[in-house]
């Protein structure tokens, strides 16, 4: 049998959950004037919840910076703990509710690290124009070590990409493994047919990277085989890759689907990676908390869906 939690029902009757709700909001927003307008209240009466907010937490919690109302560090502490209280009260709400995504208005946030978003976003975004003509998609760069604390805070619904599990907060679905091909100027580097392993790390070579590593995604990659490439050039986006490749006598490494897709586009010849390389695989990571909720169940089919037809 489950232990029943006790509760202090003096205490909570005595606090207006709704300040629960003003908080969440606020978090999402970061601002008094859009917070207001999505719970449909004045722009005072939210300033007032903000204040008694913050003589409740004995914090500042939102701090005006520039345009922008910024999270304290006690705010942030609070954010997981307080999304998954209304969470769980919004789904108990909402179980037995029907969904029908052609009546559905709202807009889903997608993260990517990866560049799936360019494959798979135009055609999401077609299907829900004939199938969910209120729903709107929000898509952004996010990196692994953004991910789930943004999925915590809401700022993202869903996270596409390079993810790993995260917590028990999080859930986590794989949806392909990854290959890697070569692609490069024949009229720039002396290479011709398959590279070979020498001739790789002899090259200087153009990489994507969405962090601080100049061998972006594939430094754990290279670590683990214990070999180092001489980077000339990393950028976030692959098309600035391509682009490159394409004036530079440098080797871009990127994921295959991207090459066979765009790389004749730019001019530029292919080539099997000559490494054994494993990298991370594309997956799926979303809010535990959203499990059950409709709406979100039904994008991850959706963008699951795709994937699959994108892959095969």
């Amino acid at each position: 049998m489950n232990d029943i939690v006790a509760i202090d029902h003096f205490n909570l009757w005595s606090f207006d959950l709704n300040l629960l709700v003003v908080f969440d909001a606020l978090m999402r927003d970061r601002s008094v004037t859009q917070a207001a307008g999505r719970l449909k209240i004045q722009q005072p009466a939210m300033s007032h919840n903000l204040s008694t907010l913050r003589a409740l937490f004995q914090d500042e919690l939102f701090v005006r910076v520039g345009q922008v109302m910024q999270p304290t560090p006690r705010a942030h502490a609070l954010a997981p703990t307080i999304q998954q209280i209304l969470a769980q009260a919004h789904n108990a709400l909402i179980i037995s509710e029907s969904f029908d995504p052609s009546k559905e208005s709202r807009i889903f946030r997608i993260g990517f690290s990866s560049e799936l978003e360019v494959i798979l976003m135009p055609e999401l975004t077609a299907k829900l124009r004939k199938e969910a003509p209120g729903v709107k998609l929000l898509a952004r760069a996010v990196s692994p070590e953004q991910v789930h604390r943004l999925l915590d805070e809401g700022v993202v619904d869903l996270g596409v990409g390079c993810y790993g599990k995260g917590n028990s907060r999080h859930r986590h679905r794989k949806l392909f493994e990854q290959s890697l091909t070569c692609c490069y100027n024949e009229n720039l580097l002396p290479i011709r047919g398959p590279i070979s392993r020498d001739a790789y790390l002899r090259a200087e070579h153009v990489m994507v990277s969405q962090k601080d590593a100049i061998e972006g995604c594939l430094d754990e990659a290279l670590d683990k085989i214990g070999v180092r490439l001489n980077v000339a050039m990393a950028a976030p986006e692959f098309l600035t890759v391509l682009s490159t490749a394409k004036v530079a006598p440098l080797l871009a490494t990127l994921p295959t689907r991207i090459v066979k897709r765009y790389a004749s586009l730019f001019g530029l010849a292919e080539s099997p990676v000559p490494l054994e390389l494993t990298v991370s695989p594309i997956a799926m990571v979303w809010s535990a908390h959203l499990d059950r909720e409709p709406a979100t169940e039904w994008i991850r089919s959706q963008v699951a869906g795709l994937v699959q037809a994108v892959i095969e």
